[in-house]
């Protein structure tokens, strides 16, 4: 079944590079994203029934974030439509763009659903050669230095990531073991030498954080997001991050059982702390709206590292927020293209009164505001309530004190940045003035709205989903 998925996107991949005509390109995506869907729906309705194909398996953890990607795949590819006819493009960039874009999302689908860590390394590596393809769209110096960057410093994280998997094979083979599957890996390992246990970990955190976005392998997130397309630095800043996250959250099952368990917090917290300490140090000094948005996502990350590290509640806490954080930040820099059709920078300082310039765009913004800040009625205030309540009851009392304080120097920063460019007047005007039409904003308020749905009244379905996810982790 899978395969045959595959198939189809590499031929509306190859359909979509060699065509020019602008209709035909548009019906192809269409048939993508039909075809996206059919598989997040197909996962959803056979949950946990085998192997597809020997290499990849529905369940629930994988389905949770493929429901998302398909959500924010349409959204990506609508606005990436308008990004490029504002651009005026050519057609063959526009090719190039698209099927880049259709091999990334094919790839993270791919990551998400692999059955055996060694399938999953291969195609997360996959997704860091196309997302490079698009950061590099606007082929300026500084896309390029970001996207050799990115290529570099990914390459040297799955080379760190594939050690760790070395090294969790030396384990194994202890075990008598060869089998590399996520499902049976952990009925061979309660009795294994913990030092290649830790040696594994600590080298697939280090190797798998550079997708996820956790410090100290941040930067090249951060610099992506500022140079690429909004459009991608939607999906780098969401699905992409979901795909770290996968990684780091299927190893961290994977060892959950072992003595080693304790130790693993312990390094989670640390990575989360300081994730979230080096966002604040830098969102309260930028004046870039993208870095300052990237730095946000660190912030997130290290939250969601921080609610995992503690168990119990925080196991759930950070399987939602990472739900939440998609659809929100997506909003955001599907909003952030707006904002510098209007102004024509990305520089905070430089912009002013958005309020008169897009209505639409500056409703969006504010609610943007409430919700990345997890504010009521925001979704993400119940996660973070959750991941608070973990640590309390984990008794990781001085940390929830310190995490606590940058949170709310970092909803001081946010706020002073965004109402200054919603409410103050403009100081320089940069180019000349462009209206946006209001229904470019209406995909954002879908997702905010859903995602303040998701987090106030999650359906049963979504709370199975994720209850699920989390079932092979210790009580």
């Amino acid at each position: 079944m899978f395969g045959y998925y595959l198939i189809i996107v590499l031929l509306l991949g190859t359909g979509t590079l060699i065509n020019r005509n602008g209709p035909i390109r548009i019906v192809l995506l269409t048939i993508f994203l039909l075809v996206q869907t059919a598989i997040a729906l197909y996962g959803f309705f056979h949950i946990n029934t085998g192997q597809l194909d020997g290499n990849f398996y529905f369940d629930s953890l994988g389905v949770i974030f493929l429901l998302v990607l398909a959500i924010l795949s349409y959204t990506t590819v609508l606005h990436s439509y308008i990004y490029l006819q504002h651009r005026k493009d050519s057609s063959r960039n526009q090719s190039i763009y698209f099927t880049a874009l259709i091999v990334l999302i094919g790839g993270m689908t791919s990551v998400y659903l692999a059955a055996t860590i060694g399938i999953m390394w291969v195609l997360i590596e996959l997704t860091t050669l196309s997302v490079a393809v698009l950061i590099y769209h606007e082929r300026t110096n500084l896309s390029l230095e970001a996207t050799w960057k990115y290529v570099f410093i990914c390459s040297i994280g799955i080379t760190f990531a594939f050690v760790g998997i070395v090294f969790l094979s030396k384990a194994l083979q202890e075990a008598k073991s060869v089998n590399l599957s996520f499902s049976d890996i952990p009925n061979h390992l309660q009795n294994v030498n913990t030092f290649w246990l830790k040696l594994a970990f600590i080298f697939m955190l280090v190797g798998f954080s550079t997708k996820m976005g956790l410090f100290p392998m941040h930067t090249i997130e951060v610099d992506a997001n500022t140079v690429a397309p909004p459009p991608i630095s939607a999906f780098i800043s969401t699905a992409l991050l979901n795909v770290g996250f996968i990684a780091i959250f299927r190893t961290y099952t994977l060892m959950a059982h072992t003595s080693i368990l304790p130790w693993m917090n312990h390094i989670l917290l640390w990575s989360g702390f300081l994730s979230l300490f080096v966002s604040t140090v830098y969102i309260l000094k930028v004046n870039h709206l993208k870095r300052m948005f990237a730095y946000s996502g660190l912030e997130h990350m290290g939250l969601v590292a921080i609610g995992l590290a503690s168990g119990g509640i925080g196991y759930f806490a950070a399987m939602l927020h990472m739900v939440l954080h998609s659809f929100i930040k997506a909003s955001v820099f599907y909003q952030i293209d707006q904002v510098y059709r209007v102004f024509g920078t990305f520089i905070i300082s430089k912009t002013g009164n958005y309020f008169n310039k897009n209505l639409a765009g500056a409703m969006v913004m504010l609610l943007l505001f409430v919700s990345v800040t997890a504010i009521p009625p925001s979704g993400m205030f119940v996660s973070e309530f959750l991941i608070f309540r973990s640590l309390f009851e984990a008794h990781n009392i001085l940390l929830f004190i310190v995490v606590l304080l940058l949170l709310t120097l970092i909803m001081w920063a946010v706020g002073k940045n965004i109402f200054s460019m919603l409410f103050l007047p403009q100081h320089e005007q940069t180019g000349k003035f462009v209206k946006i039409s209001p229904w470019e904003s209406s995909t954002q308020f879908v997702l905010l709205t859903l995602a303040i749905y998701l987090g106030i009244n999650p359906p049963p379905f979504f709370l199975q989903l994720i209850n699920e996810a989390i079932l092979a982790l210790p009580k």
